[in-house]
């Protein structure tokens, strides 16, 4: 096939129609009367003159710039193999000129072997191979040397890539041709060993952990499989002498490096080292501090003389790049205005393995924020996220308050919290200003939720709709539905769910600041069920035999300054209405009836978890809650002690009996008396890279004011599986315990009390705005008790398993976990081995 890229650069070819023949010189300079194009080509002679810059009437030179030009121009196109310009036609001082061009070839069709079918149109799609793309020379070589990177990144290293081209001749003018790509991955290459050469002092072992990323074979490592990647091999050496600066040898380096190559299967690298001598700190000074004391820096410093020489921790004191909050000293001066200073370490001295270091400092002086602004927020009005921010015009710049603003932006649910950044702009060392502009990217923040599923003894339905940046305000505006009002920050959400043994409706909203100035949030919920008995004859719901109720909540929290403003203090008075009719089960003995229950909660809770709020990688999460009904026994007048007495002395397998016992217990329970007592709180922390541990702990207690009325019936506790079986409509409270069937490990009536210990490990796949999907394996462990006397908080149910999460923004959390139980359920029998849980809008 003729070359696909060829450049033939003639202006010193002639043709010439005169009488006889007639040699023209070099530099000439001639008068363009017409401009002709031929050769192969499908663009038009106007389009290709027009592009090549070349015009009528206009005087060239042979061999001169323009037409130099104007064949640099037409080659930088990328369309042509061949382009020639011939002068013709010389007629004294004028000429023609001919611009003969051949196109580059086009793909016509395109295969790929050696990867599976789903992985071609990802190939095609990543090197642009469509039918119609001009097949140059650097498109194969830089698409061979794609693929062959692509496969070495994964493991792959004898991956050899072929690709060949094949002329096209058929009816089309156009030169076309087929490209065939056969890709040769060979056999995953795995490391056999990574020696060590010259390290006499620090063991290879210790030098081999602290590379991160490049790790030999060992068949029990799960999380870092043994594959070389030459990017993550070069940043591994960097951590080696990283390792020796911390044990205080300066001096190291790394002599050289190679990879032996055993077999197809497995490389070994040899790495040799220069330990050089081991050094300690001697004197440290500062220079150049007149905003802090020597004492105060040396406090942030933390180093003293004497101390093993470690050049990491030095530079990480001086400024930790790898944590924006650090406590260091670039963050100490950026945290207090003087974003233009400077903070530079230098040995003085290394006598005797001893080194003087100076800490030369140049504060400069403080700066202000002028002009602070956002851009990117489509749906959320402004006011919603000025609010947020923590940096206000005319005050002292704060690297911790752009930090901090970053978190409560993202934790608001409204942006794509990966996305946001703060952009300097404008910094004036002169006058001590600069400008910030916090750059956002909207997110879906409304979800629907349309579901189905089996449950209770039947298929239950659900409907709900959350819009959580609602704009109440707009309600009445026509044109602000798109779908619903949207950009006031509140949260307005609908559910409707139901099977032909309950019907539940509910209606709650929420300002998160209530009059706009302030960060008081007034929340609302009402809600309405029915629920109703089974008929074992109809084998249906018996409407006759039902249970309502009805609840109304009011809510106002506030966010506290003291001791620090992450806390968060919330209180709630909230009423429900039960009432039953004919609905007599082991819970309630009262099948007639009905029980009120007006009680207050207070809760304190403070969350400072890193940016994103679906996949935090720092922070903790910690609540704590107390919630009291009235002591309506001690104005009451009733003898509760006489009615305990006098129902212990009643069987409730006899009829007269059990009317009575239903009597008593709706005395009791005719006003519910109660106070409950929950605790719960998450750590998260990156291990490495996005690898993230979550350890978490809660545990919930429900008491009673008087032993002789009892705990209440109501807000129990009921422990085990996805928390997503909570078909029964009477305040009780579900404890997700993976591994184990729903409520299993609580009585028949719930528990009054319950402890659990959760310990989850998580690894994004993807944490892009679409969509955020993450792995996960656990460990979790709980109990469900009815009395303190039988507490051991030890004494747990265990289990273990795995997951993944899928948040889109349109539906909310959805996933799937595997558990496996380790132990029998409360009565004795065993779980199933491997239980599956569907999570669907909850996180654990």
């Amino acid at each position: 096939m003729k070359s696909i890229i060829t450049l033939i650069f003639t202006v010193l070819l002639f043709t010439i129609s005169l009488s006889g023949n007639a040699q023209v010189e070099g530099g000439e300079t001639y008068l363009i009367k017409e401009i002709t194009v031929t050769g192969n080509t499908n663009f038009s002679a106007q389009t290709i003159i027009a592009y090549s810059k070349l015009r009528k009437n206009e005087e060239i030179q042979v061999g001169g710039e323009k037409i130099a030009n104007a064949v640099k121009t037409l080659w930088k196109s990328n369309l042509f193999s061949s382009i020639d310009i011939y002068v013709t036609n010389i007629e004294g001082k004028t000429a023609n000129l001919e611009i003969n061009l051949i196109d580059l070839p086009e793909l016509k069709s395109l295969s790929i072997e050696g990867v599976k079918k789903g992985k071609k149109e990802e190939i095609i799609n990543e090197n642009n191979l469509k039918n119609g793309q001009k097949v140059t020379e650097n498109l194969i070589s830089t698409t061979k040397n794609y693929l062959t990177n692509k496969y070495k990144k994964k493991g792959f290293l004898n991956t050899k890539v072929n690709i060949s081209t094949a002329q096209v001749i058929d009816s089309v003018e156009k030169e076309r041709v087929d490209m065939k790509i056969e890709i040769d991955k060979g056999q995953k290459v795995k490391i056999k060993a990574i020696n060590f050469e010259g390290n006499e002092k620090i063991k290879g072992k210790k030098l081999r952990k602290a590379m991160k990323n490049t790790k030999k074979k060992n068949p029990i490592r799960l999380l870092k499989r043994s594959k070389y990647i030459e990017e993550d091999y070069k940043t591994d050496l960097v951590s080696v002498i990283d390792y020796y600066k911390e044990k205080g040898y300066r001096d190291a380096r790394i002599i050289s490096d190679s990879i032996i190559y055993n077999n197809e299967k497995t490389i070994s690298l040899n790495i040799k080292v220069e330990e050089g001598e081991k050094y300690s700190f001697g004197k440290i000074t500062f220079v150049g501090n007149t905003i802090y004391t020597d004492r105060q820096l040396s406090s942030v410093l933390k180093i003293k003389e004497g101390d093993t020489y470690n050049g990491v921790e030095l530079r990480e004191r001086i400024a930790d790049e790898t944590n924006p909050d650090a406590n260091d000293l670039t963050n100490l001066y950026q945290n207090f205005g003087y974003m233009f200073s400077t903070i530079n370490p230098v040995e003085v001295s290394a006598e005797g393995n001893v080194i003087d270091m100076e800490i030369r400092i140049s504060e400069g002086k403080p700066a202000y924020f002028n002009n602070v602004t956002i851009v990117g927020n489509d749906v959320t009005n402004d006011h919603v996220i000025y609010r947020e921010i923590r940096t206000r015009p005319g005050e002292l710049y704060s690297k911790a308050k752009i930090i901090r603003t970053i978190r409560e932006l993202g934790q608001l649910g409204f942006f794509d919290a990966q996305q946001i950044a703060p952009n300097i702009k404008n910094p004036n060392p002169v006058d001590g200003t600069l400008d910030v502009e916090y750059s956002v990217v909207e997110q879906g923040s409304s979800q629907i939720q349309l579901q189905g599923g089996y449950g209770g003894g039947g298929f239950i339905g659900t409907l709900g709709l959350s819009f959580n940046n609602f704009a109440i305000k707009d309600i009445f505006k026509k044109d602000a539905y798109k779908p619903v009002p949207r950009g006031d920050g509140q949260s307005l959400a609908l559910r409707l769910q139901a099977s032909q043994f309950f019907q539940t409706y509910s209606f709650s909203f929420s300002e998160p600041w209530l009059g706009g100035k302030k960060p008081y949030q007034l929340s609302t919920s009402l809600s309405h069920s029915r629920q109703f008995l089974f008929n074992p004859q109809t084998r249906r719901a018996d409407k006759t035999r039902r249970f309502n109720i009805t609840g109304l909540t009011v809510g106002l929290s506030t966010r506290l300054t003291e001791p620090d403003d992450y806390f968060l203090l919330s209180q709630a008075i909230s009423y429900q209405h039960y009432a039953l009719q004919n609905y007599n089960t082991g819970l309630f003995t009262f099948g007639d009836g009905t029980s009120n229950n007006l009680s207050y909660t207070i809760g304190l809770s403070r969350n400072n978890l890193y940016n994103d709020p679906i996949y935090p990688t720092g922070g903790s999460n910690f609540s704590a809650s107390a919630k009291f009904s009235f002591p309506y026994s001690l104005i009451n007048g009733v003898d509760y002690k006489a009615l305990k007495e006098e129902r212990d002395q009643l069987d409730l397998n006899d009829t007269d009996d059990r009317v009575r016992i239903g009597e008593i217990d709706q005395e009791r329970f005719k006003w519910l008396e109660f106070y409950k007592i929950k605790f719960k709180v998450d750590w998260y922390t990156e291990l490495s890279k996005n690898l993230v541990l979550r350890p978490s702990m809660e545990f919930g207690f429900l008491g009673a004011y008087d032993n002789n009325r009892g705990v209440i019936p109501f807000e129990r506790f009921f422990v085990g599986g996805d928390g997503l079986g909570n078909y029964s409509l009477d305040g009780r409270e579900i404890v997700q315990l993976r591994g184990y069937p729903n409520q299993s490990l609580s009585s028949q009536d719930g528990g009054s009390i319950y402890n659990k210990f959760s310990l989850e490990l998580r690894y994004p796949i993807t944490l892009g705005a679409a969509a955020k999907i993450y792995a996960l394996s656990f460990l979790e462990a709980g109990q469900s008790i009815n009395d303190f006397k039988d507490f051991n908080p030890f004494d747990l149910q265990r289990s273990a398993g795995f997951g993944i999460r899928i948040f889109m923004p349109a539906f909310g959390l959805l996933g799937i976990d595997f558990g496996h139980a380790f132990d029998n359920l409360p009565d004795g029998s065993s779980p199933k081995k491997w239980e599956t849980h569907f999570i669907i809008g909850q996180q654990f």
